[in-house]
């Protein structure tokens, strides 16, 4: 089993197209993560830079944006309705205040139930674009002591890495592993590895972990390189000691590395079922594209809440705000179980077609 293992972390290794692909995915997680890189406390004197996002859910820090206080929220969410009603309903200003009058006392899910009576059925989104504000340097220094008082600046930045490496991950993978199986699964080849002395388990444990190690090395190159990164450009911020490489890893370990797993194990059934690899190819875009669409809440609000089975953990919400989807711990431990049942029932299939 070692020497499999060996062997294809080796021509994995001494491949310049591997390297190239990691050059890529650095080249492409920096880009998305490197505005994250320059939140700062302001100093007395600076101002805000006036950057607006294309879209509103972009909004965060780095644009100026700190959360809405309950009570203000409240006003500015009445505001705007009474905006709305009239310059879409046509109402005229004394109107529109009965209206929002009608409401003091309902919570929101009710003030929205009753503006729907006026055909006003945007209320909730109306809200939800409420939840930030354009906030001062002051506020924005207060916004950013007291996230770093529950964690340091890492934690944050770690799951936005975690975020963009697990989508550059789960194509790498997609595209470097289809050549795991390549050359054992030609009909020669294919063959003669059956008529060998070697156990099912050695060569599928030794194979799947081959393409494993590979992955962790990828991902583990990538830890170091962005830790180093956020250590270097978090200085002119005062934000160095607030940087672990701990957080990294752990980041990396729970949101990625289980999606790895089971990558290697679809691949592991693919080729021995069809005596190639290749099939698993689209069946793996695919399914990362069934882990990465977003859905709706309860509220019908759409983001991404996470799918069964995902092989993919996104983080779009706003820096110091990023949450895992719900469950994500149990996804994850169902992953490395149906991972390790699928390698299981791999070798049972290589047991029943040898010579």
């Amino acid at each position: 089993m070692w020497s499999i293992l060996k062997r294809e972390v080796k021509n994995d290794m001494k491949n310049p197209l591997f390297w190239f692909g990691v050059a890529i995915g650095v080249l492409i997680i920096f880009l998305n993560v490197s505005p994250y890189l320059k939140i700062h406390y302001f100093e007395e004197g600076e101002t805000i830079v006036d950057t607006e996002p294309e879209t509103y859910g972009d909004r965060d820090v780095i644009h100026g944006y700190v959360p809405t206080e309950e009570g203000l929220r409240r006003e500015m969410w009445e505001e705007r309705i009474r905006e709305t009603l009239i310059s879409v309903f046509r109402m005229d200003n004394e109107e529109a205040q009965s209206v929002i009058d009608e409401m003091k006392g309902m919570d929101i899910t009710a003030a929205c139930a009753h503006l729907e009576k006026y055909g006003f059925n945007s209320a909730y989104y109306d809200y939800n674009d409420t939840a930030i504000r354009k906030g001062s340097p002051e506020e924005i220094n207060s916004y950013i002591a007291g996230k770093l008082e529950n964690n340091a600046f890492s934690y944050y930045f770690s799951r936005k890495f975690a975020d963009f490496a697990g989508v550059f991950m789960g194509f790498f993978a997609t595209i470097l592993l289809s050549a795991l199986f390549m050359q054992d699964t030609r009909k020669n080849t294919y063959e003669l590895l059956h008529t060998k002395s070697v156990s099912a388990g050695s060569y599928l444990w030794g194979k799947a972990g081959g393409g494993f190690a590979v992955c962790l090395i990828t991902l583990a190159v990538l830890n170091l390189i962005f830790f180093g990164i956020c250590l270097i450009a978090t200085r002119s911020s005062g934000f160095e000691m607030e940087v672990h490489l701990t957080d990294f890893l752990l980041a990396s370990v729970l949101y990625i590395l289980p999606n790895m797993l089971m990558i290697v194990s679809v691949y592991s059934l693919i080729s021995l079922v069809f005596k190639s690899p290749l099939p698993a190819v689209p069946l793996l875009f695919l399914y990362i594209i069934y882990s990465n669409m977003g859905s709706r809440n309860r509220e019908g609000i759409y983001g991404y809440y996470g799918r069964p089975l995902a092989i993919m953990v996104r983080f779009p919400g706003r820096f110091f705000d990023t949450a895992p989807p719900p469950m994500i711990l149990l996804n994850q431990s169902f992953l490395i179980l149906a991972a390790v049942c699928i390698l299981f029932l791999s070798m049972q299939i290589w047991k029943r077609r040898r010579v």
